[in-house]
């Protein structure tokens, strides 16, 4: 990656930054105690800030062996330096929180320094990576070498305190995503599927969450998704996948109709599925609503290869498109994008009565539909307090205002599922109203305190204050018209 990092990227003129990023993806096989063995898959998006460092927000999952629904969620720090001609060295860390599939991890904290020699092949790197993985509180200590693959992209934006200047943007912006779905949905496990315990499933289980995915041509696209839970009594229960699909207009601006395929991770929740590789496969139609939200419903199967998990699944999406660059008599503008990562803190009840504090690292995206509302998507996973795989994901709405100089005020009502690392959840859908003080410390960037609720929707769950600790990455990007 080249040097150039955010603040040296911007011109005087035109408000736009252009800085190198990367999207990665690695493998590696972790030894649990026992000589047992863990497929483990991780992917990260890192963006270059200057000298070689590279910072951005990564997952790892359970992929093969034993630990179906073992996820972690955090971020990455790395460093790259040219070794001669295409060979490149980087030195780098992850810390992020979770666990699951019944895995030794304590508290949920996950180390992960590492060493990579890589081949610069130009549009991408690729080669070896020597690592660490340590679970802080736990029992996993595993020192393995995978394999890594790195593609090369750009982090286009406006900085936060030039948004609503002009700029001639022109192709994506921002991770480069040109539409996000909101996912409700349920699964119909066959009659011979089994959870690991033995015991048949109660029923359809509700799930909710959410998909990103970007254009590859007029007709086909690749994205990722993320789900858990709501219902269902398989409270913990979440997944992770990677997806293809192509799409065509049957009725022009009413009616889009197409198929996916998607492959990636899931478990947790007493949900077998072996070692957590998980593959999925549907049919949709999407009608037009107005030129930036659709409504999408789709039918199909999801199976855990692994293990015993088989399903139908129907879903309905909301379907809301950030960015077509293709689209030229879309109106120019730029529209206000927040990324906030920090941690959270709170008096969880348990699965075996007592209640304990327990903290969970956060990460969210605010994405703006007015000066002061936006709509926000956020995961949370548990790196402290006992509770080593207990996983959030919520999706809501918020409202933001300046009251003084370089400080602000604003309110979020959440929902979505959270399960795992033995927290009483009642099935899993859950809700969080809260409110937050920020002050803006750069032109783009903010520390905001936070107080608010997290409560079970069924009675004689999980309720609790919620104290948070947060900073937000404020800027803009390309917003245009439906696609």
């Amino acid at each position: 990656m080249a040097t150039t990092g955010l603040s040296w990227a911007q011109t005087s003129t035109d408000p736009l930054v252009t800085t190198p990023a990367q999207i990665r993806l690695g493998i590696e096989k972790v030894s649990l105690p026992g000589d047992e063995k863990m497929g483990l898959v991780g992917t990260t998006y890192l963006i270059d800030v200057g000298h070689g460092l590279s910072v951005g927000p990564a997952a790892y999952g359970a992929i093969s062996g034993k630990r179906g629904g073992l996820f972690t969620l955090g971020g990455e720090v790395s460093w790259q330096r040219s070794l001669g001609g295409p060979l490149t060295l980087e030195l780098g860390s992850y810390v992020g929180g979770g666990g699951g599939g019944v895995a030794p991890v304590g508290g949920g904290l996950m180390l992960r320094p590492h060493l990579d020699l890589l081949w610069d092949f130009g549009p991408f790197l690729a080669g070896l990576s020597a690592s660490q993985v340590r679970f802080a509180n736990g029992d996993i200590n595993s020192r393995q070498l995978g394999l890594v693959w790195s593609a090369k992209t750009d982090f286009r934006y406006v900085a936060g305190n030039r948004i609503g200047e002009r700029s001639e943007i022109s192709g994506r912006s921002g991770m480069g995503f040109d539409r996000v779905q909101a996912v409700f949905g349920v699964y119909s496990p066959r009659a011979s599927a089994k959870r690991n315990s033995g015991l048949p499933y109660e029923g359809k289980i509700g799930f909710v969450g959410a998909r990103l995915e970007r254009a590859i041509s007029d007709h086909a696209y690749w994205g990722i998704e993320a789900a858990g839970a709501a219902s269902g009594g398989v409270a913990g229960y979440a997944e992770y996948l990677g997806s293809v699909g192509t799409e065509t207009t049957v009725w022009s601006n009413v009616l889009t109709v197409g198929a996916r395929a998607a492959v990636g991770m899931g478990g947790g929740g007493d949900v077998s599925v072996g070692g957590g590789l998980l593959l999925k496969g549907g049919v949709y139609g999407t009608v037009r609503l107005t030129r930036e939200l659709g409504l999408s419903l789709e039918g199909g199967v999801t199976r855990a290869p692994q293990g015993s998990f088989k399903a139908l699944h129907a879903a309905a999406s909301l379907n809301w498109i950030l960015d077509d660059p293709t689209d030229v008599t879309a109106p120019l503008r730029n529209t206000r994008t927040e990324w906030v990562g920090g941690g959270e803190r709170y008096n969880a009840l348990r699965k075996d009565g007592s209640s304990r504090i327990l903290q969970n690292v956060t990460l969210k995206a605010n994405r703006f539909v007015s000066q002061n509302f936006y709509l926000t998507g956020q995961a949370h996973s548990g790196w402290g307090g006992g509770a080593g795989g207990y996983t959030v994901g919520l999706f809501g709405v918020g409202v933001q205002s300046h009251i003084w100089g370089p400080v602000h005020v604003g309110a979020e009502m959440l929902v979505g599922a959270a399960g795992g690392g033995g927290v009483e959840s009642k099935g899993g859908a859950i809700m969080q109203p809260n409110a937050y003080l920020g002050v803006t410390v750069s032109p783009s960037m903010s520390v905001r305190v936070g107080a608010g609720r997290i409560k079970s929707l069924r009675q004689g769950g999980l309720e609790a204050p919620v104290a948070e600790l947060s900073m937000a990455f404020t800027f803009g990007v390309a917003g245009h018209g439906y696609r």
